[in-house]
This record gives C-alpha cells, structure tokens and sequence, in this order.
C-alpha cells in the first residue's frame, strides 16, 4: 500500500487484519501514537487521517491506501516544535507523557479549526482523551497558551 505519512509518501506491506496503529509504529518507526486500550477510548493513538482527528487503533492500515496520516511527529516542522508541543512544554502538562502525544493531536485539531477556544469547546475536543497522571488543569493551561500564540 501507499501511505502519505507526515508529508512523505511511504510504500508498506501489511498484514489485512493490521490497525494503522500498528502499521505507524511497527512498520514506520514512529513511535509517538500510544498502544494502550486498542478500543479508541483513551485517545493515545489520535492521529490526523485526511484532516480528521481518529483513533489509529481502529483503523485498519489497508483503509488508510493512499491517503494522507498526520501523526504527533508530522506536527513540527522546519526544525521547530509545533505551537501546541511548544505549549505543553512551556505549562508542564505531561507527567509520565504517555497520553501526551494523543492529547497534543487534538489539541492543533482543535485549534486548527478554532482558533480561540473556550474552555468548554477544549473540554470537548479533548474529551476522547484520557489522562491518569495530570488532572487536566496544565493541559488546558497549554492549550490557552497555544491559542493565544
């Protein structure tokens, strides 16, 4: 299959049963999409497919032939961190990190589409994100701040 992965078209083998999840990071090497509930209600695999924001664990890699995958690597760009990596950084709003790649997806999704959000609309882009670690607090402080960036 043929892939657009953050601006590069990549050719892959997978398997018909493979997730996107997987093909991403076992076949790509890139890391940043989290395996973790394999049933899209963490959100720490949220990748951009064509523009819209998906869980990549449920996505079969062979649905995503020939389109275009935006994963938390693909954000930055010119050698510069993404505003909103840049904002979760600059806030603190990691602690073990391991929702934090999901989280900040959603969050350019969000802002890419809204620039100024209130904290409800954060609230509810954010809601298919879960957190064990922060309560949240710094995260929406990281994204006020990449908002007002």
């Amino acid at each position: 299959m043929k892939l657009n992965v953050n601006g590069s078209e990549r050719d892959l083998e997978v398997d018909d049963h493979e997730s996107l999840l997987t093909a991403l990071r076992e076949r790509l090497g890139l890391p940043g999409s989290k395996n973790a509930c394999e049933q899209g209600e963490c959100g720490s695999c949220s990748v951009l497919l064509d523009g819209r924001l998906v869980c990549a664990c449920l996505v079969l890699a062979a649905q995503a032939d020939g389109h275009e995958v935006v994963t938390v690597e693909g954000l930055a760009g010119d050698g510069r961190l993404h505003r909103v990596q840049e904002a979760f950084v600059s806030a603190g709003a990691v602690q073990c990190g391991f929702c934090t790649p999901g989280l900040v997806v959603a969050a350019a999704d969000l802002l890419r589409h809204n620039a100024y959000p209130s904290d409800d609309e954060i609230r509810e882009a954010l809601s298919g994100n879960l957190c064990r670690c922060t309560g949240y607090a710094k995260i929406f402080d990281a994204v006020r701040m990449a908002a007002g960036a």
